[in-house]
């Protein structure tokens, strides 16, 4: 559906139109893959968070920092969400013996069974840009990228 139809509302071009427009999308998307992360209790940051350190497991422990770095969201507050993941046993949070400010973070086998148990996550993911060949993803991608250059 057009973006016109969908909001019912006109631009005043194409610039306006094109970032309204990824705006919307964005926001559906994002809409929708919460509710399959609904499913198992976490949300987008806590999703993004386990993934990350499943993702260097073998290099773990990560610090706070190295987390915030590899965050989608950059005003996530790490600190905050990684207590929320310890408080339900995904994660295992320790005082850093080298520097007692930091915390080292890494993921519990909890953790990565709950990660594991959620193909319906990594399937809806895939299936949310059904709608474009493998070659308009490669496109769509080097386009957000030349946006963000």
């Amino acid at each position: 559906m057009k973006i016109e139809d969908e909001i019912k509302r006109r631009f005043t071009n194409d610039y306006h139109k094109a970032l309204i427009n990824l705006m919307f999308t964005v926001k559906h998307l994002s809409y929708t893959f919460l509710q399959s992360l609904k499913k198992h209790g976490l949300t987008e940051p806590q999703y993004n968070i386990l993934k990350v350190l499943r993702g260097f497991h073998c290099e773990c422990p990560s610090s706070i920092g190295f987390l915030k770095e590899r965050m989608l969201d950059k005003n996530s507050d790490v600190s905050r969400i990684v207590d929320k993941l310890y408080e339900k046993g995904y994660i295992d949070r320790k005082e850093n013996p080298t520097d007692r400010r930091q915390k080292d973070v890494e993921i519990t086998e909890k953790g990565l069974a709950l990660l594991s148990g959620m193909y319906d996550c990594e399937n809806k993911a895939d299936t949310l840009l059904k709608n474009l060949t493998n070659e308009e993803v490669l496109e769509l991608n080097r386009l957000l990228d030349k946006i963000r250059a």
